[in-house]
């Protein structure tokens, strides 16, 4: 992640999926949006294909991540992969997960090298790669374990949903409701609320971030009255986390957490579930928020939408969530460089 002039780099996803027509529609939108240099790691003649099809007549330059950037204002820089595409749209093809994930794997490596500031990854979908063999049970999952072959180090990557008016971090994510109190620990409170914090001070440049803690049950437990959780799971991890200097509060009632005064008060809220944390993200700004992994040695967004087979190839998709995440991505990686020692 060096240099504000370095690009980044958009894995394109499931090609399948809308991301080769939002990545292109990102593209056209540069000047009206004010889009960061970004070049595409796809195969060419698949983004061709479906410029065709989606009726986008564009210039497209084969070229490397060193040249991106001065080729980006006339023509969209694709960086070429071994592997080439199947262009179904609608229709998952388990024959292009090599590709999809050939693409993730080069966008790490030229993020490692320094050839590009961040990596912003296009949605994929995991029934396709389960079906050819893929092992791990998602995107961050894997992205993580490619941090880790790199850098030798444990990492534990976060989720956090950006959005212009709210941030929040979901503690347990994909799991059923039923097994969340129970994965619930006082201990993965404290790790998520330390990776939070630390990548809000270098990433987002906040001196001293402020993170709103929900409370699991209604009321946040009403005094035990409505569950223990939140007594004698939660609050010990603020105690924690206070006594660490870090600025922790709660557990606080959800339903009262998310309205504007209420929002003023903090930078993120950590949230004990998945929907407790996704459904007011999308809520305000459904098109313009944006997943950020937090804890990972590179900075990695992606839009906070899916593969959207059903509107692929039809020239529909919005790029809104692309672009925010493109521009979150060019944010973070500039407040990194403009932190580090001259």
């Amino acid at each position: 992640m060096k240099g504000v002039g370095v690009p980044l780099a958009v894995s394109v996803g499931d090609p399948s999926g809308i991301g080769p027509e939002i990545a292109i529609a990102a593209w056209q939108g540069r000047k009206r949006n004010a889009v960061p240099p970004f070049y595409l790691l796809a195969d060419p003649a698949l983004i061709l294909s479906r410029a065709r099809i989606v009726g986008a007549d564009i210039p497209l330059l084969e070229t490397e991540p060193s040249q991106a950037a001065g080729l980006f204002q006339s023509a969209l820089p694709v960086v070429a992969l071994s592997s080439r595409f199947i262009d179904t749209p609608g229709s998952p093809d388990s024959s292009n997960a090599k590709g999809v994930v050939e693409a993730i794997d080069r966008a790490v490596e030229d993020c490692f090298a320094g050839k590009a500031a961040a990596i912003v990854t296009c949605p994929i979908a995991k029934k396709p790669l389960y079906d050819a063999g893929f092992r791990f049970p998602g995107h961050t999952e894997y992205l993580a374990h490619l941090a880790e072959h790199h850098t030798g180090k444990t990492v534990m990557p976060v989720m956090m949903l950006a959005g212009p008016d709210l941030r929040t971090v979901p503690v347990t994510i994909h799991i059923p409701l039923s097994q969340v109190p129970k994965a619930l620990t006082t201990d993965l409170i404290v790790a998520t609320a330390r990776i939070t914090d630390a990548d809000l001070r270098s990433r987002f440049g906040l001196g001293k971030p402020r993170l709103a803690i929900s409370g699991l049950n209604p009321h946040a437990g009403e005094a035990g009255s409505m569950g223990s959780e939140d007594r004698e799971v939660i609050a010990p991890a603020i105690a924690t986390l206070r006594a660490e200097g870090i600025d922790a509060f709660g557990p606080l009632p959800a339903d009262t957490m998310f309205h504007p005064r209420a929002r003023a008060g903090y930078d993120a809220a950590l949230c004990m579930y998945h929907d407790q944390a996704l459904i007011p993200a999308k809520a305000l700004a459904f098109d313009e928020a944006v997943n950020v992994t937090l804890g990972l040695p590179f900075i990695r967004t992606s839009p906070d939408h899916g593969t959207a087979f059903d509107i692929a190839g039809k020239g529909i998709a919005r790029p809104d969530s692309l672009i925010a995440a493109l521009k979150l991505a060019r944010q973070l990686a500039d407040t990194i460089v403009a932190n580090e020692p001259a």
